[in-house]
């Protein structure tokens, strides 16, 4: 072996050992670059700097990046939560809530990443729970498993399918060139067999456990008050059938209508447009609430306050002594007017407080929940009319009027791709500004919402993928696979992939993985799409561990997971996908 590949191959054991130590993934890559480009000052026959740092430029990225502010406009907009609602308002066996929370969410992941539509189920699945009595370990599990499975159908539907979509334009083989919908051929017969062997297969394979992580009520008791909007889905439904019985941490107290008190009110109470619900919780409960589409506060208070909705945040604040309100209501002490922020909610030491939100007389150590502009928390932190102020994060309230206008954003945005009147880029690029544009989003959201560790491992990993190419190194790993059988060396290259991406970042393995499957494909004299596809499947397969996938320690400490429940449930499920994977790519795509 030449002397750049031996060096290569020194650097790439490095870096397997400090991923295997969990170190940050992209600072991992780029250091394995650096490296890379010191030694080659001494060592001829490695790639130029300009290769190395080239996936920085490349077309994946920044196509994964502006993916980012799409998604961002979506989940701004909640766009995807009242259609969840209707989809589990009457699931009431294990079965059922399994088959359609694993086809939403699957569906969900082949247009948007993976982990924000598991953020977004956390809360969905944890309700459910409690309403059906059905174990949620029984659904964490499969929520992971079948965003995974969704993001094989397309090359958005995973950054993983990105880097091997970089990868492949930069290695510029005609036969490797990949659309939109390509990875569906294997993608989907791997996704319906997955999710059809876990629902079937669950009652064995997935345990019936408590979470580690207690959903024990927050010991502050707050109290909110929202009204029901004429237009809102929830109008001319019960209680029950709204979802509004045995919500998590917070409970429906009483309902004012047309000045008439509900004080009792019963699981079959139709809701009329107009109501004033009550409701009593905890802090993250009550954020849940006002998260509802058509429930706003009282009084149109949030919507009388000058700062635009997407600059908003809630913020928490302690009433003072020196509080010129304090003795006085919020209504009559003209809250909004004197501070320019809504109360959204009031806590008193546990108490239980009576009467409108409006109408509670602001005592000393009063703790409040604000909705405001973020310069409020600049301006009043130090301020005597209240001891303590503490922003929440990420809590800027959803613009649910726009979520209509970013369905279809989303939906154009697939659609140009699909159809390749668009590159994905300049379809991304288009709905990303759209996005903007629209109000469905903005800059400051945008700009959060894209997760820099990832687009930097990603580059890096393109980087890293040239230099495992150029410095021969992947030609010498292929010269050991058996090259008596084409399908010998597909079944070899898969295996080694999907144990690598249950040790390592599945982005880490697909750069690693992507040149040495390519040296295998032309030792063999045979097309490298196969050898291609077979990566893009493994790479993301990553079910057997918790830290195989990032949606996987998502659900770990929620659905009380010990680590041989990854391994019993996901070990079965590697190697069904395996078997679908490997039947269906030398069809497709034959050698």
């Amino acid at each position: 072996m030449l002397p750049q590949a031996w060096l290569t191959l020194a650097v790439v054991v490095g870096m397997l050992l400090a991923l295997l130590r969990n170190l940050p993934t992209d600072v991992v890559l780029v250091a394995a670059l650096v490296l890379l480009q010191t030694a080659a000052l001494l060592v001829p026959g490695l790639p130029e700097a300009q290769t190395l740092w080239s996936g920085f430029s490349n077309e994946a990225v920044l196509t994964v990046g502006v993916l980012y502010i799409v998604a961002s406009g979506i989940s701004h907009t909640a766009a995807l939560e009242s259609l969840s609602r209707r989809v589990f308002a009457h699931v009431h066996t294990e079965r059922g809530a399994q088959a359609r929370l694993m086809a939403m969410s699957a569906g969900l992941s082949t247009a948007l990443n993976n982990t924000p539509i598991v953020a977004m189920f956390l809360p969905v699945v944890r309700d459910l729970s409690r309403r059906t009595g059905i174990a949620a370990s029984k659904l964490y599990i499969p929520l992971s498993y079948a965003t995974i499975l969704g993001g094989l159908c397309t090359l958005i539907g995973t950054s993983t399918n990105m880097i091997l979509y970089g990868l492949a334009a930069a290695d510029g083989d005609p036969r490797t060139d990949l659309s939109l919908f390509d990875p569906a051929w294997v993608g989907v017969p791997c996704a319906l067999t997955g999710m059809l062997f876990l629902m079937l297969a669950s009652r064995w394979l997935l345990p019936d456990r408590a979470p580690l992580v207690s959903a024990a009520a927050d010991p502050r008791a707050y109290q909110t008050e929202l009204e029901l909007l004429p237009e809102s889905d929830l109008v001319g439904k019960s209680i029950e059938e709204a979802g509004l019985r045995g919500l998590r941490g917070v409970y429906l107290t009483q309902i004012e209508r047309e000045g008439r008190l509900l004080p009792a009110v019963g699981s079959g109470e139709v809701l009329r447009g107009g109501d004033r619900l009550s409701f009593v919780g905890a802090l993250d409960s009550v954020r849940d609430l006002t998260r509802l589409r058509g429930l706003i506060a009282p009084d149109g208070q949030t919507r009388k306050l000058d700062t635009p909705k997407l600059e908003r945040c809630w913020i928490e604040a302690v009433v003072s002594p020196q509080c010129p309100l304090v003795g006085r209501s919020i209504r009559e002490g003209r809250f909004r007017s004197v501070y320019e922020a809504a109360v959204i909610a009031v806590a008193r030491s546990g108490e239980r407080l009576e009467g409108k939100l409006g109408d509670i007389v602001l005592e000393p150590g009063d703790q409040l929940l604000l909705e405001a502009h973020p310069r409020w928390y600049e301006r009043m932190r130090d301020a005597r009319d209240f001891h303590l102020v503490s922003r929440l994060e990420d809590s800027t309230p959803p613009g649910h009027e726009k979520a209509p206008v970013a369905l279809v954003i989303l939906a154009g945005m697939v659609l140009l791709a699909g159809l390749e009147w668009l590159t994905m880029l300049h379809a991304g690029l288009l709905a990303s500004a759209l996005m903007l544009l629209t109000g469905c989003t903005s800059i400051a959201r945008a700009r959060a919402a894209i997760d820099w560790q990832v687009l930097i491992a990603i580059a890096a990993g393109i980087g890293l993928g040239s230099a495992v190419q150029q410095s021969g190194l992947a030609t010498q790993i292929a010269g050991c696979v058996d090259g008596s059988s084409p399908m010998l060396a597909l079944l070899t290259l898969y295996a080694v992939t999907m144990l690598l991406t249950e040790l390592l970042s599945n982005n880490a393995t697909a750069a690693l993985m992507f040149p040495i499957g390519m040296a295998s494909a032309a030792a063999l004299s045979v097309s490298p799409m196969p050898f291609l596809m077979a990566i893009l499947v493994a790479s993301s397969c990553g079910f057997a561990t918790p830290i195989g996938y990032q949606t996987n320690l998502m659900v770990f400490a929620p659905g009380g997971y010990r680590f041989t429940d990854f391994i019993k449930a996901g070990g079965a499920l590697d190697l069904v996908v395996m078997v679908v994977a490997l039947c269906v790519i030398p069809l497709v795509w034959p050698f």
